[in-house]
């Protein structure tokens, strides 16, 4: 009986330590893996949320004036932040005047243009200085753009037609600041209710009218869109 006593209490300690390792090594694994995991699933995740960005919808902040009261206005104390959508430019739909687009620098391929399509192929537009023409043909493949303020603006008045091979993407949405989150509106006059008195969006409203009006003017119209191929 003492023999059997004391082979127990040699085999005790040994399987206590076998136990005691297995347990480190789990113990090892989980913090590895807490340690990887993270980084791991990102990766894991990576060209999904690229690829996303590259072919669907972007987020990008507007920086400058150029595009007052439109975006970035005097009223708000934030950059806006919006979503443009590649899909529409890479699959070829209809670019249409009104569009506002991101788009490359002619001047400078690092940077990028925000502005509104303002002329397609075919059209004739009067333009603004500094331009040295007083006119100018809209040639097939191209687009004029202007930013909706002419004072504080780099575009097609400057570098001309722009080709729509640098197009890179279409606004859709506003989601910040919040008191402007919203897809963009399309001009239009506002209504005048009796009773009811001219309060500022009214105001900003008609202004927005008749900049698109103004716009309008310029243009000679001998089609509406063009495509994006």
């Amino acid at each position: 009986m003492s023999l059997f006593l004391k082979i127990s209490k040699l085999s005790r300690p040994l399987t206590s330590r076998r136990v005691h390792s297995t347990t480190n090594s789990e113990g090892r694994f989980r913090r590895a893996w807490a340690l990887i995991g993270g980084p791991l699933r990102w990766i894991y995740w990576l060209p999904l949320g690229l690829g996303f960005t590259q072919y669907f919808y972007t987020l990008k902040t507007i920086r400058g004036r150029s595009m007052q009261p439109t975006l970035n206005p005097d009223t708000s104390s934030w950059d806006d932040i919006v979503v443009f959508d590649r899909y529409s430019i890479n699959s070829g739909e209809p670019i249409r005047k009104g569009d506002i687009v991101a788009l490359r620098d002619p001047l400078d391929s690092k940077k990028m243009l925000v502005k509104r399509i303002v002329a397609v192929a075919g059209d004739v537009v009067k333009t603004l200085p500094p331009y040295p023409d007083a006119e100018v043909f809209v040639p097939e493949g191209h687009v004029w753009v202007e930013g909706d303020e002419p004072f504080r603006t780099l575009d097609s008045n400057k570098f001309g037609p722009v080709p729509l091979a640098l197009l890179d993407s279409k606004l859709m949405y506003i989601i910040w600041p919040l008191d402007r989150m919203g897809p963009l509106r399309p001009p239009i006059s506002p209504i005048s209710k009796r009773g009811i008195p001219r309060d500022f969006r009214w105001y900003s409203d008609m202004a927005a009218f008749d900049r698109e009006q103004r716009r309008q003017s310029r243009v000679t119209t001998r089609s509406t869109t063009t495509s994006h191929s």
